[in-house]
């Protein structure tokens, strides 16, 4: 898939669980494991704000295009 989810990542960096982010957001941590995981088919504008709230980030640290056979960085 082209579009890499990385929240894994801006949840190590802030040494946050799941269940925190989870919760702090307003989404189930089941969820959170489907956009970890790339299997969301589409984001709400609002959630990703909240994320992006919560970790005090950009929506370009959540989310990355690559072509399609590449590794994402």
């Amino acid at each position: 898939m082209p579009i890499v989810v990385r929240i894994d990542v801006e949840l190590a960096k802030r040494k946050m669980s799941v269940g925190e982010f989870a919760e702090r957001v307003g989404l189930t941590p089941a969820n959170v494991a489907v956009l970890k995981n790339g299997r969301a088919k589409a984001v709400r504008f609002s959630t990703l704000e909240a994320m992006c709230r919560v970790l005090g980030c950009q929506p370009g640290d959540l989310l990355e295009w690559v072509e399609d056979g590449e590794e994402a960085l």
